[in-house]
């Protein structure tokens, strides 16, 4: 499996190439086109109980389109809803805890599963579970707007906005808290972070689609016809 990334960083596309019979497993509503031969089988990945567990509880897709490339192999254009940037990360044996809504795509031997992120993330935007993707393959992530990383070294901690966090590795410690007292978390506009401590990888994304929402709404009720408030 080939993936090359095009328009970047604002409209990403990634452009999946298969080997002959390979298998992608894509999130529903993904595909943007695909080559001639491709077959599609759709199906709840990991049985009904996981399924459920991953639609209801992380947010994502209860079914997962399964794509298989014919004999010559083929292609697959793949794009997320939210306009932003695309990654693509080797894994090897290791583990990503991926917020709600950044899951795209994954070579097949991957596995996806839910884990518990703690009470207190009922009020942050990835919700009380995030996705847990595993194993060795590839694995394609989305963000609203661009994709940054950083690298925290052993017992480094690095606080993050809840609605900028895209993964981070299994093994960095993580707790989900107010910014400063309830008046700050209510009216300044920061809402709740997570404090994130290495060793390990923090994917964050430029825009925060829960912001965007916070600033859209009052723009449309204001233009709204009064005859229809």
């Amino acid at each position: 499996m080939q993936v090359d990334i095009k328009y970047r960083p604002s409209y990403s596309l990634a452009t999946v190439r298969l080997e002959p019979n390979e298998t992608i497993r894509v999130e529903a509503g993904s595909m943007v086109g695909m080559s001639e031969g491709l077959t599609l089988e759709t199906k709840a990945a990991g049985g009904l109980l996981a399924s459920l567990k991953r639609s209801v509880l992380g947010g994502e897709s209860f079914f997962m389109n399964l794509y298989r490339a014919p004999a010559s192999g083929g292609e697959i254009m793949l794009a997320p809803p939210l306009p932003g940037d695309v990654d693509v990360l080797e894994l090897q044996g290791e583990t990503l805890l991926v917020q709600s809504g950044s899951y795209v795509a994954s070579s097949k031997g991957m596995e996806i599963d839910t884990k518990w992120g703690g009470a207190k993330t009922f009020f942050a935007s990835e919700g009380l579970f995030l996705l847990k993707c595993g194993g060795t393959g590839t694995l394609i992530l989305s963000s609203y707007g661009a994709i940054h990383e950083r690298v925290l070294t052993a017992g480094e901690r690095y606080t993050v906005d809840t609605g900028h966090l895209v993964a981070f590795s299994e093994n960095v410690a993580f707790n989900v808290r107010m910014v400063g007292g309830l008046k700050s978390t209510l009216f300044s506009g920061e809402g709740l972070v997570v404090d994130l401590t290495g060793p390990g990888k923090v994917l964050m994304q430029t825009r925060s689609s829960d912001a965007f929402l916070a600033w859209l709404m009052p723009q449309v009720q204001r233009r709204m016809p009064r005859e229809r408030r």
